[in-house]
């Protein structure tokens, strides 16, 4: 289990190659501390327009001294300069380690089972996530809950667990999950995604003095 409170991570929604997302993530990242944001694109989208809209998006990210992982979109990962990407599954995951790695950052989500996450831990990814809502649905908190206590007492791979409402940030903060990923609510939030952010932090003791 880690000994130290959980860092946080933040998770866009999905981006399609015309978004307009610069601002909210610069309010996001504005307010608190991150460690990694996850860029989720569109799949389907024009690789060439996605690379022109995920460019700048990646270089503030890691000018607010966070590392920018890619979601749906790999092939761009080197053009793009981000720092490694985001898959979904255990089999996605060896598939990235055996291409990307020890370059970039690869880390797995869309993990529904234990047995997934066991797998996506042994072949060496850098994080496992539970609870995001990946291809399959909205993953209960109580489930989320379990997987990160369960994964944070056993095994040495960082835990973390995504959550996609306010309410979900404590109890995930309190299993010791190496990381809290805000999702959703941020990005919904009726004072937009400084408040949201700014908020969730206050959940987590040790981000309580973040700006």
């Amino acid at each position: 289990m880690a000994d130290t409170p959980s860092r946080l991570m933040l998770i866009s929604p999905p981006l399609g190659a015309d978004a307009d997302f610069g601002a909210p993530l610069a309010a996001a990242l504005s307010a608190a501390p991150f460690a990694a944001v996850v860029l989720r694109t569109d799949y389907g989208a024009d690789e060439r327009a996605l690379l022109k809209m995920l460019k700048p998006l990646i270089e503030a990210v890691q000018a607010a001294g966070a590392a920018a992982l890619i979601e749906g979109s790999a092939d761009l990962v080197g053009k793009s300069g981000a720092d490694g990407l985001h898959v979904l599954g255990d089999k996605q995951a060896r598939e990235a380690i055996s291409r990307f790695k020890p370059d970039k950052i690869v880390g797995a989500g869309g993990l529904r089972t234990k047995d997934a996450a066991m797998s996506a831990g042994e072949v060496n990814t850098d994080y496992v996530l539970f609870g995001d809502p990946g291809k399959g649905g909205d993953v209960p908190l109580d489930i989320v809950v379990e997987r990160c206590g369960w994964w944070a007492e056993i095994f040495t791979t960082p835990c973390v667990g995504q959550a996609e409402t306010f309410d979900s940030v404590a109890p995930i903060a309190a299993t010791r999950a190496d990381f809290v990923a805000l999702g959703a609510f941020v990005w919904t939030h009726k004072d937009g995604p400084a408040a949201a952010v700014k908020a969730a932090a206050e959940q987590i003791p040790a981000l309580e003095s973040a700006p």
